[in-house]
């Protein structure tokens, strides 16, 4: 069985880390050069840094910023937040990037990851979902959860993966920073029907949730953000707790 991997993520806004519930009510949790460094020495797999405003704002992510993480860290890390264009990701995976993540844009210019996994593999394209659990169905947004598409989650995963995306990044609007757990049903779907690894996001508040991503949901990889940020979990401690319960992670 492949390992599973536990990875932090970084939201950054003007420089700084920041955390949100629901996608809003952001507070700051730190310097995010810090912190990766941090997270690289406690055994994180990898890192996600998001660029939450760029998109929204119309920026491009911070090319300077992830410069200084790729000098700190040993790990692989991704970049997302304001890619709309191929020249973006030539930009960001020579300032030291491993991989990028897109969500507006693709949704926009699904070509894009045609364009992305075509010039520099399939292995360097995430390609991030953001949705919101609505009359029974799994809404896909764009901009940072602002604007509602009239996408759905199961086939615009579908439809990425066959465009050449490496890996689907599901976050759960829903259960974004309210700590009660992963969207595990969900997750198990798009994990039964994909073909591709599947990253959880939104819900960790303990170690319990972890696990049941990777037992109930079937993930390939749990990224979670104020529980590695605050302190209430600690990496080392989680990955022994996982091992316990019999799930493969490197040590």
């Amino acid at each position: 069985m492949l390992a599973k991997r536990i990875i932090p993520c970084l939201d950054v806004k003007d420089g700084a880390t920041v955390k949100g519930v629901n996608f809003v009510n952001f507070r700051q949790a730190g310097d995010p050069v810090e912190l990766g460094a941090q997270y690289s020495r406690e055994g994180a797999d990898e890192l996600v840094y998001l660029d939450i405003t760029a998109s929204h704002e119309g920026r491009k992510t911070f090319t300077e910023l992830v410069k200084k993480v790729a000098a700190e860290i040993s790990i692989p890390f991704t970049v997302g937040g304001g890619i709309n264009e191929i020249q973006d990701v030539d930009r960001l995976l020579n300032a030291g990037a491993d991989k990028v993540s897109i969500n507006s844009a693709a949704l926009r210019n699904p070509g894009l990851i045609d364009e992305i996994a075509r010039n520099f593999g399939s292995q360097v394209c995430v390609v991030a979902i953001d949705g919101n659990f609505e009359d029974d169905v799994w809404r896909c947004y764009l901009n940072g959860g602002r604007v509602p598409t009239d996408r759905q989650l199961l086939e615009w995963a579908k439809e990425a993966e066959s465009r050449g995306a490496g890996e689907i990044l599901f976050t759960s609007m829903t259960h974004d920073g309210v700590k009660e757990g992963y969207p595990n049903e969900a997750l198990a779907q798009l994990a039964d029907e994909l073909h591709i690894p599947i990253i959880a996001s939104g819900g960790a508040g303990n170690r319990e949730h972890i696990k049941d991503a990777f037992l109930k949901g079937k993930a390939d990889a749990a990224l979670a953000a104020s529980v590695f940020h605050f302190g209430e979990i600690k990496i080392g401690e989680l990955k022994e707790y996982l091992k316990n319960e019999g799930i493969s992670v490197r040590l």
